[in-house]
């Protein structure tokens, strides 16, 4: 890295904003799996010393753990937190508050798993767009094994309940103090799964192409802002790789992008966080013709964008925002190894190195807890 980029001079340190919200900075810490609530999906006071502790480092974004909307079929995993009951409310406004006092700004990723359901205390079975069985295998960091069982296909009834919980727990997100509620539209949990062609074999207006299949990430876009209004921020994530398709690319390429992105801008987005499955950004960002996904998404729809995949890396993420790929970008396995990374880089000190045994045996916040110890970090 150039020493223009080391410590203050880092453009990643520089006020941002977006939607109605303004950002001490152009970092933000990207929604990781956790499973550490209690067993109801209720945060625990140590998921309230963990979000606290990005925010003391100086995170001027963090956006939450996927949290599942409804007692139907959107939990993905046993501990998993929810946004479903007062009981929730209560305890994420814990954190929000705990957050704030430290100046930073939070967002809670909303989720439905869909058919990449492992871990449901509700019900045993799973649906998704159409009954394809995904590929790969359940993940043992979030307790998860063997292969996934065939979904039932959504008819028009279990859409509508779908959209009405991304609803309801968006409401509940902005009672609980957070500044804005994240669509998780990616990875392979259900939003992605209507996106992507061939877990979408639908002859109604949710499947065929690509216009057909953002419709149900458009409602959910859509349904969410005409509830809460036009000042509330509203944002979506997407990925081309999944959590169990790592290698997945939208068969149309740069035209795909442009109509999922055109879609989701006019549904009222606030932003869009376009993530890399497991991958650096480099890998996934590139498109036909030079373009970058990331950066195509900026020019289709003029939001502020949100870059994600080996951003601790710090001279990439210099490059990114410096030459208009993204306007901000999101860290994962970097902010798990340094909650303080924003104050290291300001102060120009070096970065810990992530170790995966912080998610070993599981994906939980005691794991991470004993491998610091071990590690004296």
């Amino acid at each position: 890295m150039t020493d223009d980029l080391i410590g203050s001079g880092h453009p990643a340190l520089r006020p941002e904003r977006i939607g109605r919200l303004t950002l001490a900075n152009r970092l933000a810490v990207a929604p990781m799996s956790r499973v550490s609530a209690a067993p109801d999906g209720t945060p625990t006071p140590e998921m309230t010393d963990y979000y606290t502790a990005y925010a003391q480092g100086g995170f001027g974004l963090l956006i939450t753990e996927g949290t599942y909307t409804d007692t139907v079929y959107s939990q993905g995993y046993l501990n998993q937190p929810g946004m479903v009951s007062g009981e929730h409310v209560a305890a994420w406004r814990e954190i929000t508050g705990r957050v704030h006092a430290a100046g930073s700004r939070i967002i809670m990723q909303v989720m439905h798993a869909g058919a990449l359901s492992q871990g449901n205390r509700y019900r045993d079975d799973t649906a998704g767009p159409s009954a394809v069985p995904p590929r790969g295998e359940k993940m043992p960091e979030y307790g998860g094994s063997g292969t996934w069982p065939t979904p039932r296909a959504m008819n028009p009834a279990d859409i509508e309940t779908a959209v009405v919980g991304f609803v309801r727990s968006a409401v509940r997100a902005k009672e609980a103090g957070f500044d804005g509620v994240e669509v998780h539209g990616a990875n392979g949990y259900l939003v992605d799964q209507f996106l992507t062609d061939y877990t979408n074999l639908r002859d109604d207006s949710y499947g065929g192409p690509v216009a057909g299949r953002v419709r149900f990430a458009a409602e959910v876009v859509a349904a969410i802002r005409a509830e809460l209004g036009a000042d509330f921020c509203v944002g979506i994530r997407l990925s081309q790789g999944k959590v169990n398709d790592f290698v997945h690319r939208w068969p149309g390429g740069g035209h795909d992008a442009k109509v999922i992105f055109a879609a989701l801008a006019e549904a009222g987005a606030s932003y869009l966080h376009i993530a890399s499955e497991g991958r650096d950004w480099i890998e996934t960002a590139r498109l036909d013709g030079g373009v970058t996904i990331t950066g195509l998404a900026r020019q289709v729809t003029g939001l502020p964008v949100i870059a994600n995949g080996g951003m601790h890396d710090l001279a990439q993420a210099a490059q990114v925002l410096s030459d208009g790929h993204a306007d901000l970008v999101s860290v994962a396995r970097g902010a798990l190894a340094n909650p303080d990374l924003p104050r290291r880089l300001a102060q120009g000190q070096p970065l810990a190195a992530f170790d995966h045994m912080m998610l070993q045996p599981m994906a939980t916040l005691g794991n991470a807890r004993l491998w610091r110890q071990a590690a004296r970090i």
